[in-house]
């Protein structure tokens, strides 16, 4: 449903701003490329829910049971009484293994850039976990700069589960690793998921699901585009494109054209030719050493990791 652009408050009038600036900014350069962060309005965070649902997508069941395994010794690397920030919340059914854990936590505040996913998220917590307090900051981790200050005085540990930081290149991670200690303060901690690299046949069928629900998934940015951007993309014109490039250890997405054919964004034309890509994400995988380097960029080091018996996903705890 379209939104009246007078009924929106001024966050999602800047986030509106934010979309139509970066869109056309991408698309006017080549290669064409649009931020990765766009793809979770709030149809696309709940195609990327079934995602984590789909047989072929190994990640999400993965990195569940290995933080089923561990997160009484996440509890106690963390210590009593702190706060769990988790960056890019989404629907928060892992996180729920560590509230389970840190019994006596002090406050949970996830951040998300869907607003309304954040919100439902935060409506079901509080109602299933009384008395715990729920402080959510609805913006994008990349630009964060403060917490909510309730929180001020508490230890704080983040959480970055699902892999998310292998949406990033190597140097946004640091940046974001970076940005992410300046926030957790000196004495805090960060819990990462990161995927393995593995045998690409796999990689390949997680990102080229049988039932289309990652096409769907991709697509929908241009579902987006028609509805907050004016644009008018045939979709029917338009498919998802996901392979595993080895030499660079990442899953490379896209958005193809079928055809050659314009169309219009927010008022301006854009000519796509026949085959022409958009890069919308990458999926890097990472081996040990690779976690190990980035951390120490970032300005971390690795206290405990956790993996599965298939060395698939890890789950680390870093100081």
């Amino acid at each position: 449903m379209n939104v009246p652009l007078l009924a929106l408050d001024d966050g999602a009038l800047a986030d509106r701003n934010d979309f139509r600036r970066d869109v056309l900014a991408g698309l006017g350069r080549y290669p064409r490329a649009i931020p990765a962060k766009y793809l979770y309005d709030s149809r696309g965070s709940a195609l990327f829910d079934a995602i984590c649902e789909l047989p072929e997508y190994y990640p999400t069941r993965t990195e569940t049971a290995i933080l089923r395994d561990c997160a009484d010794d996440i509890a106690r690397l963390a210590g009593p009484g702190c706060a769990l920030v988790e960056y890019g919340s989404g629907s928060s059914v892992k996180t729920r293994l560590l509230l389970d854990a840190m019994v006596d936590l002090h406050a949970y505040v996830p951040i998300d850039i869907s607003r309304q996913h954040l919100d439902a998220t935060a409506v079901r917590l509080r109602h299933d976990y009384d008395g715990l307090r729920v402080d959510p900051v609805s913006g994008d981790y990349m630009k964060l700069d403060a917490l909510p200050p309730a929180i001020n005085g508490a230890r704080r540990i983040g959480f970055f589960p699902g892999s998310t930081i292998g949406n990033l290149t190597p140097e946004e991670a640091i940046l974001f690793l970076r940005r992410a200690r300046r926030l957790l303060r000196a004495d805090g901690a960060l819990v990462l998921g990161v995927d393995l690299r593995k045998d690409p046949q796999r990689l390949h069928a997680a990102y080229n699901d049988a039932a289309g629900v990652t096409a769907q998934f991709t697509l929908n940015l241009l579902r987006r585009m028609n509805r907050e951007l004016d644009a008018n993309f045939d979709l029917s014109a338009f498919v998802h494109d996901a392979f595993y490039n080895e030499a660079e250890g990442r899953i490379e997405i896209y958005f193809r054209s079928l055809r050659h054919q314009e169309v219009r964004v927010a008022g301006r034309r854009f000519v796509f030719a026949e085959g022409e890509r958009v890069h919308t994400e990458y999926s890097y995988k990472y081996d040990e050493a690779g976690i190990g380097a980035l951390a120490g960029k970032g300005g971390f080091s690795i206290e405990r990791s956790w993996t599965d018996p298939a060395r698939l996903f890890a789950v680390v705890f870093l100081k």
